[in-house]
């Protein structure tokens, strides 16, 4: 019987669950906002992990800015901590990136949204 997920993807997936719970009980910085952990990408040589985040509430660009580098300077210790919890011989390098596709949902929503309601509008003005 075949494997239904790859080695890098169980990775991914515990690194995810561990990082959900790390970063708001370990990161102590004020800068940080309410961070959402959305996905993990690791590398085939288990190297390297894209971590996609997004920050609840403020989603100005500076604050995105502002999260990215309070994590990414705290990766160094994110990953020690990792390697504590976790039974690798290597953990991955952690790299920290913006998942946009849950504010591009919600902007796509409200346009068809929108495309909905102008047209209901116009079947009831033609319909009278």
């Amino acid at each position: 019987m075949a494997k239904q997920y790859s080695r890098t993807q169980r990775i991914g997936d515990q690194i995810q669950r561990e990082l959900a719970t790390m970063i708001p009980r370990e990161v102590k910085d004020p800068r940080l906002g309410f961070i959402t952990v959305t996905g993990v990408d690791v590398s085939r040589d288990i190297g390297h992990a894209k971590i996609f985040v997004t920050v609840m509430g403020d989603n100005s660009p500076e604050m995105i800015k502002d999260n990215l580098s309070v994590l990414n300077d705290a990766a160094g210790y994110l990953r020690m901590l990792l390697g504590k919890a976790m039974k690798l011989r290597s953990v991955p390098a952690l790299h920290f990136h913006y998942d946009e596709s849950i504010t591009r949902g919600a902007y796509l929503s409200a346009l068809i949204e929108k495309a909905v309601t102008q047209d209901k509008g116009k079947t009831e003005s033609d319909g009278e």
